[in-house]
């Protein structure tokens, strides 16, 4: 396609002068044969390869990862450095967070609500049931086309969705792609040809097809597989504290029985000694008591006698 227009420039140009038996162009259409054919032969130039490796080595060194608290995407700066910077100058200000009483996301820092809820909450009234996790956290923003594919859906939910959708795209586009390179030139050539046919094909009218449904619900089983295992973990953590509680109390429990047992033990001492104390002194009186009653027997007789 050059070399035509290239010989079209030269046929407005004059005739093009032979050289050594090759055809020298003359200056306009060298000029333009130069400017068309050298950035193609400099795409891969350098430079470019070197910029492209500092943006993915960039990637690699801070990928987009998500937040553990608000489970938004941030990128991360460093690998011990898990959640975002809003969310660690909450921390810093409020403390740890609790999860939230409607989506369950930890990120409730004041109160039992997250912002994000408060906030839709504030906006849109009270929430309503997901259709795909079933929980209690998506509102109703009453506009059929701020739902996903007519559904109402949470906001993990529909960040889920939209991120299948991406991938499915991009997968497709890969493998058109693919399939097109892997074509002989005429079929591709044909194919281009038949542009009309094939620039009304879009990405977004392949997304209506099977495989497309099978990548969301396994991106939505794979999402709800998640929530079930964070839930579990949080059970099984509640269940740790109140079994913790339950030892404790145990603890306590024996402790004061062994207090219990030990105070009984002693006043039984204290009550087993002053009984034998007061026995050996009834013991002692009841002697005294019969020396007396001999005493006064022996006086009586002895006045008796006398006269």
């Amino acid at each position: 396609m050059a070399l035509i227009l290239a010989n079209d420039v030269e046929r407005r140009e004059g005739t093009p002068r032979r050289v050594g038996g090759r055809r020298r162009l003359s200056g306009k259409a060298a000029e333009w044969r130069r400017s068309t054919l050298v950035p193609s032969a400099t795409s891969g130039s350098p430079s470019r390869r070197s910029a492209r490796g500092s943006s993915s080595e960039c990637r690699i060194a801070h990928p987009i990862v998500k937040c553990t608290y608000c489970r938004t995407e941030f990128q991360q700066e460093s690998k011990t450095n898990t959640i975002c910077k809003k969310c660690a100058q909450n921390v810093k200000l409020y403390g740890t967070p609790k999860p939230c009483q409607y989506c369950n996301i930890i990120a409730a820092f004041i109160g039992n609500k997250c912002q994000r809820c408060t906030n839709s909450e504030k906006k849109y009234g009270p929430p309503h049931s997901c259709e795909q996790c079933k929980q209690q956290c998506a509102f109703d923003r009453k506009d059929d086309r701020k739902k996903v594919d007519g559904k109402l859906l949470c906001w993990l939910c529909t960040l889920s969705y939209k991120r299948v959708l991406q991938k499915t795209k991009e997968q497709r586009k890969h493998l058109n792609t693919s399939s097109r390179t892997s074509l002989p030139e005429k079929e591709q050539y044909g194919r281009l040809n038949c542009g009309s046919h094939y620039s009304s094909f879009s990405p977004d009218l392949a997304l209506d097809s099977p495989g497309t449904d099978h990548f969301v619900i396994i991106a939505q089983l794979k999402e709800e597989v998640a929530t079930l295992k964070k839930m579990l973990h949080q059970k099984d953590q509640m269940i740790l504290e109140k079994e913790k509680k339950i030892t404790e109390l145990k603890a306590d429990l024996q402790y004061q029985e062994s207090q219990m047992r030990v105070k009984m033990n002693q006043m039984e001492k204290t009550h087993k000694e002053v009984t034998e104390h007061l026995q050996a002194k009834n013991r002692e009186l009841l002697k005294q008591a019969a020396a007396l009653s001999k005493g006064k027997k022996s006086e009586k007789s002895g006045a008796i006698t006398s006269p």
